[in-house]
């Protein structure tokens, strides 16, 4: 008995050091949790040892990355490697033309990985669609559209770009690189952003990272405040809603109503939001207790009375990243008004292909981009449009707020749906089968999601002033009653969970 006991032990024991595929880490993971606690232990043990702190830290998210992509950590130390090469290289580098072929050269390795782990299939099937469509024309036999496969690493997305930005800052002469190879692979690999963002720029962080560590009192209970609103949208609003009502909506829309399946892409709206944000609401509140302030990521999105509004509100690391390092590259708007919608088309339809290698995303950035521009225009004949915000009378702002909601949600069907056909299945659904009678039947039927949806809209419609409060309340309880909350919360969390623990949405990207 003892010795089975300490095979189960042991094996318990060697299965944190082995990567499963189909169960990849998670911030809303009971081992997560558990090992946290121990690696924070240590951390604070540290604070006064910077270089050791450093190293501790990458190797802990080295295993975290390794628990959440297998061998594939080797891929964010070769990035990471060779952008730090690159970038001392390109500092002591006067010829303006040896300048730009060394940032071209980490453009090529960064885009050159994503190129291929994430978009191959895309590329090889768009090419092999080209191919047969042009020799059709000339009676040759079609070529077989094949799909390899080729594992994506979790945040390959984040990370690159996030190197990117680095190599792109020092050439621009905004950024001094840094001298030690560690100090860069833990700027790049910092677990808290590293699988699912936010996009955090060297200029950000770099700082702190040569200030002296400091994690108070109001820190620790604004890290603990987010990291719990983070666990609430996520495992309690987002993994609810979906795996009860909207997944099922969009795996067979005919067999719903079109009142259903409008409820299903309302209910998608909220589970993406509390899904990613409630992510970036964790990473921020895991790297405030450990003395590291990211930038805000999510800014009640669904409150804008403008697309334009919207993208400074909806993953704010991404689009601000987007604007300074490709918007403002293609000419911004300093190449008359043409160019300028013509950029903003460019940017989000690559924006939309950077989430997923698929023509939906495509289409649904171009969505955005075309949203985009003609708002700039219209902003450009009527100036009455350029107010925002509190400057805008109250009933255009509702009325703005109404549309814009809509216009994002026909977006999200575009970006939830397999396929362009089953988008068109709930459009169809929504207009020609609405059936707004079965109401009730819903209201009673989905009782739960109802009432979570319900809930999940109103908090995301609460003034800034609520939520500040409710912060600084938690904030100035007592440890003892913050330990409460989370036991609170965990317990809460087990009760609905249903099956597994689910991934994060923005994993894919």
């Amino acid at each position: 008995m003892n010795i089975l006991n300490y095979n189960l032990s042991w094996e318990k024991l060697t299965d944190l050091f082995v990567y499963h595929r189909e169960a990849p880490m998670l911030f809303s993971s009971g081992l997560f949790f558990f090992l946290f606690i121990g690696f924070f232990m240590i951390y604070l043990a540290l604070r006064r040892h910077t270089l050791a702190r450093f190293i501790y830290v990458t190797l802990f998210s080295l295993y975290f990355y390794y628990k959440s992509s297998g061998i594939w950590f080797l891929l964010l130390l070769f990035t990471a490697t060779s952008d730090f090469i690159i970038a001392r290289v390109l500092v002591n580098t006067t010829p303006l033309l040896r300048r730009k072929l060394l940032v071209v050269l980490s453009l090529c390795i960064n885009l050159g990985m994503l190129a291929y782990f994430k978009y191959f299939n895309f590329l090889y099937s768009l090419s092999v669609s080209v191919t047969n469509s042009i020799g059709s024309w000339f009676g040759m036999e079609t070529v077989e559209n094949l799909t390899f496969d080729i594992f994506l690493p979790v945040g390959i997305s984040f990370f690159t770009f996030q190197s990117i930005s680095y190599v792109v800052d020092i050439y621009r002469g905004k950024l001094q690189p840094l001298n030690r190879w560690i100090d860069y692979v833990f700027y790049v690999s910092f677990f808290p952003q590293l699988v699912a963002g936010p996009i955090v720029r060297a200029k950000d962080f770099l700082p702190q990272m040569l200030k002296p560590l400091w994690v108070g009192k109001k820190e620790f209970g604004e890290g603990l405040f987010l990291f719990l609103c983070g666990l609430f949208k996520k495992c309690v609003i987002s993994d609810y809603i979906s795996m009860n009502f909207v997944d099922r909506i969009f795996d067979a829309p005919l067999l719903y109503t079109g009142l259903e399946n409008l409820l299903g892409v309302y209910g998608y709206a909220l589970q993406i939001y509390c899904d990613f944000s409630g992510y970036s609401d964790m990473a921020i509140g895991i790297a405030l207790l450990l003395g590291y302030r990211f930038n805000i990521n999510f800014d009640s999105p669904y409150q804008s009375a403008t697309i334009t509004e919207f993208w400074r509100r909806w993953h704010i690391s991404l689009s601000s990243w987007l604007k300074d390092y490709l918007y403002i590259s293609l000419g911004g708007n300093r190449k008359g008004k043409t160019r300028t919608y013509v950029n903003l088309f460019i940017t989000m339809l690559l924006g939309g292909l950077w989430h997923g290698a698929s023509m939906n995303f495509v289409i649904w950035g171009g969505l955005h981009g075309l949203a985009l521009a003609i708002h700039k225009f219209v902003m450009g004949r009527f100036g009455s449009f350029k107010k925002v915000g509190e400057e805008m009378k109250p009933w255009r702002r509702v009325l703005g707020i109404v549309f814009t909601f809509h216009l994002v949600c026909l977006g999200w069907i575009l970006f939830r749906a397999d396929t362009i056909y089953t988008a068109g299945e709930i459009l169809s659904q929504i207009f020609t089968h609405f059936h707004p009678e079965v109401f009730g039947q819903f209201v009673e039927g989905y009782r739960g999601v109802s009432i979570l949806m319900l809930l999940g809209f109103t908090l995301h419609f609460t003034p800034h002033r609520w939520t500040q409060a409710l912060q600084k309340g938690v904030t100035a309880s007592p440890v003892v009653v913050q330990a409460l909350y989370l036991i609170i919360l965990i317990f809460i969390v087990v009760q609905l969970k249903s099956a597994g623990v689910q991934p994060f949405i923005y994993f894919q990207f």
